[in-house]
């Protein structure tokens, strides 16, 4: 394994850096991207290059602020200085230091110099209705400068469900008519960080693979980086093993939920939620819903809220095995057409563990 040079290592240390710590991020960045060890030192080199850090503006909408908060607080690998000390953020409500008419010329400023060369980060959905009068700064509507700002920039990340799909602003009655980033600018290139709130490692590791490649990672078609959302979450989850064996935890708080059985009775949208979770999580790597106890809510696919709830619903139809699908396969609409194979193992376990009224029920619901 080729090593990051001496040098690297002392130029971090004096920024406040430990070598420790950015050994740590230039491993977990190369791992969450799928890439091999070898990498490190080419990530090393690209985050070391002060002629090459890229303008940022980075925009928030309809939004609580929780996919700031999450990539502000962590720290483990430590986003903030590494991350920051390595783009350009020219605009950015939460941490600037300049307010009012100041902020607002900072960014226009920022447009006209770095036109077509920045990249813009959108957080919130986009509300459209009432000619966008819901979400206003500074006299312009969330649209008109989503259109303007994106519509110029070198590329897009929507951070969080609600830029990327919509979110919960979008639910029904979606009465701000909430739209996602792609939606209100579809010729912009857009990369579709879904979460909620986003994975501050899978950003961190979006801006990475563009520091060290010159361009933002492959996506499926919903616009989402494969590295973070090419497996479902089923397929690596820790509880996976009591779902092959058949135990299931059939109410919060009995034997099977304290003993960290399976929680797909209990509603766990894990099969046909596809993301990392279960390998990156959250809270710098320490824990994760599923982890704590608590099924997936599908927060990471398009149409969440709606198509996700009630959330403590048992799924009746999900893919699973003998379907090897891909997200780009199945899309909007997969538990009515990936049924099949899951639900056949659901009977098989339910039986295993004498269970026939649950078995009855799962076929009813087939």
């Amino acid at each position: 394994m080729a090593a990051i040079p001496e040098e690297t290592l002392r130029t971090w240390e004096a920024r406040g850096v430990s070598r420790r710590d950015f050994l740590t991020f230039c491993s977990t960045m190369a791992a969450t991207l799928a890439l091999p060890v070898t990498f490190m030192p080419r990530i090393a080199a690209a985050l070391e290059q002060d002629d090459t850090r890229p303008p940022v503006i980075w925009l928030e909408f309809q939004s609580c602020s929780g996919d700031s908060e999450a990539f502000l607080r962590s720290s483990a690998p430590t986003a903030v200085q590494i991350i920051l000390d390595t783009i350009s953020l020219e605009y950015a409500e939460i941490v600037m230091a300049a307010a009012g008419h100041q902020a607002e010329e900072a960014r226009h400023q920022a447009m006209e110099k770095y036109k077509g060369r920045y990249i813009a980060i959108v957080e919130g959905s986009i509300p459209t209705g009432k000619s966008g009068a819901y979400c206003t700064v500074a006299g312009q509507s969330a649209e008109e400068i989503t259109r303007k700002v994106c519509g110029n920039a070198l590329a897009t990340i929507a951070v969080g469900t609600c830029a990327t799909f919509g979110g919960l602003p979008a639910a029904a009655p979606n009465p701000t008519e909430a739209r996602s980033v792609k939606e209100v600018v579809p010729n912009a290139t857009v990369l579709n960080l879904p979460g909620c709130p986003v994975n501050a490692a899978n950003l961190s590791a979006a801006l990475v693979h563009f520091l060290t490649f010159g361009r933002l990672p492959a996506a499926d078609r919903f616009g989402r980086p494969r590295f973070a959302y090419g497996k479902r979450i089923h397929d690596n989850c820790e509880r996976r093993g009591h779902f092959d064996a058949g135990q299931y935890a059939e109410t919060f708080g009995d034997y099977g939920h304290r003993q960290g059985w399976c929680l797909y009775k209990l509603g766990c949208k894990g099969p046909e939620t596809w993301h990392n979770c279960p390998t990156v999580r959250y809270n710098d790597g320490l824990s994760w819903p599923v982890m704590a106890g608590h099924g997936c809510i599908g927060c990471s696919e398009p149409g969440f809220w709606d198509s996700m709830t009630p959330f403590y619903r048992r799924l009746p139809n999900v893919p699973g095995f003998g379907i090897e699908a891909t997200a780009d396969k199945i899309g909007l609409g997969l538990a009515a057409a990936t049924a099949l194979a899951f639900g056949a193992h659901g009977v098989v376990s339910a039986f295993r563990k004498t269970d026939q009224h649950e078995a009855e029920k799962i076929i009813k619901e087939d």
